[in-house]
């Protein structure tokens, strides 16, 4: 498995999107449901990944947003085109594309691309992770008061029983303050590099994090679910510096309690 690989062809997608994003006002976008959308960026971008991968490692699963499941041997590659569709299609820079690569389940390689911010952030199991080539580290930040965490409040989720609103209730007033950039991925990688103390949703996928996840791991920081293990992981995904991410399982535990959860 070569990294320079997943490099090339990430490289090569956040150039693909650019393109896409010149012509927005003219670009094909339709619904997955009523509050999922996808555009012709996003299926385009889709179909050229899997097709050099496929190429390159025939034998190789793959599990794309768009385009389901691909069976295959140890190797999976998972994939989002376009992570943060939303802010894409709106001509907001906080999108990205997203892959990670698995061997026998476990994320071994991972890549985020944020092309219109101009920034790669790449990550190998056991070697660290880096920011357009150079180390990155999670932040020092030991409180609360002392923290920046973002969050998301995506639409196709918006008739759920349970949202996030108890959760930032919870949290608002006790961080110096949330950020919401619409890209799961990028929020992960944010929290890698510093920028962010931590990040929570409710009911992501594995292709919004599974990149974001080691390379905040590899950057020093820690992920879970709400309770601090990986029992509800997806459906609960909170990503932090380490340093302050049994403080928030605490809170986030008592909001449960309270929810009868």
């Amino acid at each position: 498995m070569r990294k320079s690989f997943l490099k090339d062809i990430i490289i090569q997608a956040g150039k693909m999107s650019l393109d896409y994003r010149r012509r927005l006002p003219s670009l094909e976008i339709t619904r997955k449901s009523e509050n999922d959308l996808v555009s012709e960026a996003d299926l385009a971008i889709e179909k050229f990944l899997v097709e050099k991968i496929k190429k390159r490692y025939a034998d190789h699963a793959i599990h794309g947003e768009e385009g389901g499941d691909i069976s295959g041997g140890d190797y999976r590659w998972i994939i989002d085109p376009i992570d943060g569709t939303t802010s894409f299609i709106h001509g907001q820079p906080y999108y990205s594309i997203s892959i990670a690569v698995e061997k026998k389940g476990q994320v071994i390689l991972a890549a985020v691309n944020a092309p219109v911010l101009g920034e790669l952030y790449e990550a190998q199991k056991g070697a660290g992770a880096f920011l357009n080539g150079r180390p990155i580290h999670v932040s020092g930040a030991k409180t609360l008061n002392d923290s920046v965490m973002a969050t998301g409040f995506a639409c196709i989720r918006f008739a759920q029983k349970i949202n996030n609103l108890p959760f930032f209730n919870e949290l608002i007033c006790r961080l110096r303050d949330v950020r919401r950039y619409g890209s799961a991925a990028i929020d992960l990688c944010y929290t890698a590099c510093g920028r962010l103390e931590g990040f929570w949703e409710l009911n992501l996928q594995v292709h919004d994090v599974a990149a974001g996840f080691l390379i905040l791991a590899e950057a020093g920081g820690r992920y879970s679910d709400f309770s601090g293990d990986q029992d509800n992981l997806y459906a609960e995904v909170l990503g932090t510096n380490g340093l302050i991410h049994d403080e928030v399982c605490k809170l986030f535990s008592s909001v449960k309690q309270r929810l009868e959860l």
